[in-house]
């Protein structure tokens, strides 16, 4: 196959797609789209669908799928997790309990690979990592804090949060 053939194959693939079995949960459609760096250094592709027309801020269900450029240790996902949640308000109480949670899910982490979070309606989460689930966590406040991470006006990240919010490409 000739190289630009392939490139022109890579660049009209559909970028950080839902994982089959989460499509069925809701109408989805992409929303926004950011890569995540860290001191120059790529780590994920954040992209955001929502559930029928979203508002500005979007409301569950919603969900975020994270393409990663690099290697990542499940553990290292999950202590992250943690001091973002705990940065925005999260108590050691519920980040005691969440983490215990997050560690029995969220797996070591290559280049290419996908997790997806989704913000489900009864107010928990669910979590793929590629396109198997890897399963919930029931609890509201939880899935508040988590998704908060990257929606919240307090994010570290405000350039990828806009990027999120902007809304699908015209």
């Amino acid at each position: 196959m000739r190289p630009w053939l392939l490139l022109l194959m890579l660049l009209a693939a559909p970028a950080q797609a839902l994982p089959e079995a989460a499509r069925s949960e809701a109408d989805w459609r992409r929303w926004g789209s950011a890569e995540m760096t860290w001191l120059g250094f790529k780590l994920y592709r954040a992209t955001l669908w929502v559930a029928g027309e979203a508002p500005p801020e979007p409301r569950p269900p919603l969900a975020l799928v994270l393409e990663y450029r690099r290697a990542i240790p499940g553990e290292r996902i999950v202590r992250s997790s943690e001091e973002e949640m705990r940065r925005l308000g999260a108590d050691e109480a519920e980040l005691a309990r969440w983490g215990e949670a997050m560690r029995a899910l969220f797996p070591d982490v290559a280049p290419g690979d996908t997790l997806t979070g989704i913000h489900l309606p009864s107010g928990g989460a669910r979590f793929y990592f590629r396109e198997r689930l890897l399963g919930d966590i029931a609890d509201a406040e939880f899935a508040r804090r988590f998704f908060a991470i990257w929606l919240d006006p307090r994010t570290r990240a405000p350039a990828v949060r806009s990027a999120l919010l902007q809304g699908p490409p015209p």
